[in-house]
Formats: structure tokens, sequence, C-alpha cells
């Protein structure tokens, strides 16, 4: 890895995933982060905007690209990781990790089971684990997810993915890495390749795990459950990045405490008596129940939450009827429902509950079915005196002028499960920026808006990219351990 020089200071006005702004995209469960497009008016970074520094931006490893670009062109979905996750086991296999495939498979079959009725050729519990022991000292653990997204390529990249699959509940679609996870993993195979190449920078012990489904927020899970912090060495620090779409290439941007949102889902399903469009009278009618649960369920963040504390309470769907002239028998509302402390999220919970009750009463409809996901995304905390360790660490690589401190974001992770375990681990997880700095300076400018996280148009400045994200993590991982 080369930095030929440090980047001049960058105003990063917009952070990370699932912060406010244009362009959102949509919930996508126990999600990765949502980014979205810059705007002057963000607050929460140092500086304000500025212009693109001439110096050249860092260049990975050839070896890396091409492995980037591999990845990217074959993405697999949720709990089917089945060649990416073999590609990663060789890589630690060929530096010399004592290495374990499948973690977390029965989790995954049961949960299939449990969920869908069948578990679909392909699917199962790839999770990755790599240990490598330099000693004593301390044990830091780095993760990388690994599953591509249902979103049709259109990047314009010659290597883009022309992959078809079906989900793991079967469902066909179009795959792609719209999410940077294909940036996560080839960082996180330079990571590896560093630190063994490093062995007499420090002393202790590397596990390097590659976990699935976290787009679904589900193989963070499966891997605990299969004894991760039993059946391997449990860590003392937990470290993971994500590439930020909101961000230029060559910086990081970071959050001290709460770093991204509890996430959950939340299905109403709105009761009524249809009947004949004509005679409301002899009905009850579910969509104006529903629109008024609706409208009522914004008083939980406007009237409910305490204006110093962040809440969301969305209504990403609202289905009923078939046809002009027929009040329904019933109407459908799926929420996503965002806070970080869990007393605020137990709040919007059981508010949720109260108000779609009471407002079906009110009209003297039947009580609606209410139905909360119990897999829910955790929210992900930063341990404060870990991530000034390593932002001081990682300044110190890539120049103090490209690491900022930024408000936490309204996205999930789950990352976040590593660290709510009994053992309550401290973690980090950094953002890298993305986005060609030009493309960045002119969307600052009022220009093209930037494709999101999640977009069919994302396209990282992934050279850049993925040294950044190389040269950050291994200086964040030697600082830990100095222990």
């Amino acid at each position: 890895m080369f930095r030929p020089a440090a980047l001049t200071a960058l105003a990063l006005v917009l952070v990370a995933c699932g912060g406010p702004g244009k362009d959102k995209v949509a919930d996508t469960g126990g999600d990765g982060p949502t980014l979205l497009t810059p705007s002057s008016s963000q607050s929460g970074t140092v500086g304000t905007a500025a212009s693109v520094s001439t110096a050249p931006l860092p260049s990975a490893d050839p070896a890396l690209v091409a492995l980037y670009k591999r990845l990217h062109a074959a993405p697999e979905l949720s709990f089917e990781e089945s060649k990416t996750s073999a590609i990663l086991a060789a890589e630690l296999e060929s530096l010399g990790f004592e290495v374990t495939t499948g973690v977390g498979q029965d989790w995954v079959v049961e949960k299939s089971m449990k969920d869908n009725g069948e578990v679909l050729e392909g699917v199962g519990g790839y999770g990755v684990v790599g240990v490598f022991r330099n000693g004593n000292g301390p044990t830091v653990l780095i993760r990388t997810d690994m599953d591509g997204l249902p979103v049709p390529e259109q990047t314009g990249f010659p290597f883009a993915s022309t992959v078809e699959a079906k989900t793991w509940t079967g469902v066909e679609s179009n795959v792609m890495h719209a999410c940077g996870h294909d940036v996560h993993m080839t960082s996180w195979v330079g990571t590896a390749r560093e630190l063994i190449a490093r062995k007499n920078k420090w002393k202790g012990t590397l596990v390097m795990i590659a976990q699935p489904a976290e787009e679904i927020g589900l193989g963070a899970q499966a891997m605990l459950a299969d004894g991760l912090f039993t059946r391997f060495p449990k860590p003392d620090y937990n470290l993971a990045l994500h590439v930020s779409a909101g961000a230029p290439a060559g910086t990081i941007n970071y959050s001290k405490g709460f770093a991204l949102a509890n996430v959950d889902s939340v299905d109403i399903k709105v009761k009524g008596v249809g009947g004949h469009g004509a005679y409301p009278h002899t009905t009850k009618d579910p969509i104006l129940v529903a629109s008024h649960i609706v409208v009522a369920l914004q008083s939980l963040v406007s009237r409910n939450t305490n204006p110093q504390d962040s809440a969301v309470v969305t209504v990403g769907s609202f289905k009923s009827g078939a046809k002009h002239n027929i009040i329904s028998d019933e109407a459908t509302l799926l929420l996503t429902v965002r806070s970080y402390d869990d007393k605020t999220r137990a709040m919007l919970l059981d508010g949720i509950t109260r108000i779609a009750k009471a407002e079906a009463m009110a009209f003297d409809a039947p009580e609606p079915e209410i139905s909360i996901e119990s897999d829910y995304t955790p929210a992900t905390y930063n341990d404060p005196d870990t991530t000034t360790r390593t932002m001081k660490a990682i300044g110190k690589s890539i120049g103090a002028a490209n690491v900022k401190e930024m408000k936490p974001v309204m996205g999930g992770e789950d990352f976040s499960q590593y660290a709510r375990t009994a053992e309550k681990i401290p973690s980090v997880i950094f953002w890298v920026g993305a986005v060609e700095p030009a493309k960045y300076a002119a969307a600052q400018e009022g220009g093209p808006a930037l494709p999101s996280l999640h977009s069919s148009g994302f396209a990282p400045d992934y050279d850049p990219a993925i040294a950044t994200g190389v040269e950050a993590m291994t200086a964040a991982a030697i600082e830990l351990f100095k222990d």
C-alpha cells in the first residue's frame, strides 16, 4: 500500500449510512447502512465545504483490485455465500491461519425451516473464522460481511454483475454488491495480508471472520449461536468498516458512542368489515382506520420522544383493496422503526401497539393484528475509548485531516451483535469514503446527486477506497495489539 501524499481536509457534510438528506433508499430489514446525498446543511463534521485536493489518492495492490472485480462480478445473496466464503477461506489458509468454515450452519437450517418451511438448495451458514496466533497479547477480531443484494446492477462497470438467483425465501432476483460488501471483503483480505507481513510489529491473536447475511440482519446471530466466542478465541476488541457513499475516497468517518440505530420491522393488519363503496355506512372501512393510524403514529416522534433523542417511525407500505367501488376487509401497514437507546425503542414499539388498537376502537372496528419482528437489528455502539485510540492511530497513518468525526446515523448494522453479548466486548465500526472526489465536489456544488448505497447505480471509487480501508484497518489493529 502506498499513500503518495495526505489529502487536504475535506468537509464531509454528509456522513455514513442512514442519515438525513436526499435520495433515501428503502429499508431492507436488518439493513446495511443507507447512504444519502451530501448536503451543506448537515452538521456533525469538522469544517465547511472545500475543494478537493489535487494530491494523488492512495492506490491498492493490483492483486487486491483484481480480487475486488472478481467478487463484484459474482455476488451471492444472504445465506447463499458458498463461493464467496470459499474464496475468503482460501485467502486466509494461504496466509497460515487456522480456518473453520460453515460457522452458523445449524442455526440457519433451523431458522429456514421455522420461517420458510424448507431449506432451499444452496442455503446455509457460510461463516468463516480464521485464527492466527502470534505470541502473547490481546485478541483482536476483524469482521467483514459477504452478501449481495437483490438489485439489478446499472453501474456501467465492465465487470458488472449479471447474476440472477433466488433469495433464501425463494424470490427470484438479479443480484448486485450494492452495499459495498465487495470493498469490505477486499479490504479485509488486504488487512490480513498486511498484518501477516508485519507480524513482527504486533503480538497477540488475530481473528478474521467473514460473516454471511448482514443485509437481512441475521448473519451475526448465526455465527454467535454457533459458538463464535466459545469455540474460537474470545476477542478483547471487535473491528469492522463500511463504505460511505457520501464521503470522498481517501477519507475515514467515525462516531463515538452510538453509531447506528436499532432497526425494528412492524406489520399492522388493520381489520374492517367490507362492502359496497356506495354504502359505506354498512361497513367498517379499514383504509380510513389505517389512515388515522398512519397520522397518529407520527405523534410518537413529535410528542412522545425527548427532542434531544432520535427516533424514526416510517410507514413504508400501505396496501388495501382491489377495486374502485369495494371497501375491503383489511389493510396492511409495514413500518420501519429506528432508535438508539433501548428505552426509546420500547416506548416506540409500545406506542405503535397502543395507537393502532385505540384508533381501531375509535371507529368500532375489530382489533388489528400487530406483529413485531423478533429478529431486530440492535443499535451499534462504538466504545468511546477504543474509538479514540483507533482513530488517532488511523490519523497518524493516513493523515489526521482525512479522519473526521460525525454524528450517528439511523441506518442499521448487525455488527452491533458482537458487542451486545454477555462479554460486552469493546467494538468500533468506521466508514471508508467511496466517492470519486471530483463527483463528491460536484454534488456539493449542486451537481448530480450521488447514488446511495443499495442503489443499482452505486459504483464506488474502489481502488483508493480499498487502499484506504486496508491502511486504516491495519493501523487500528496494530494499535489495539499494543495492550
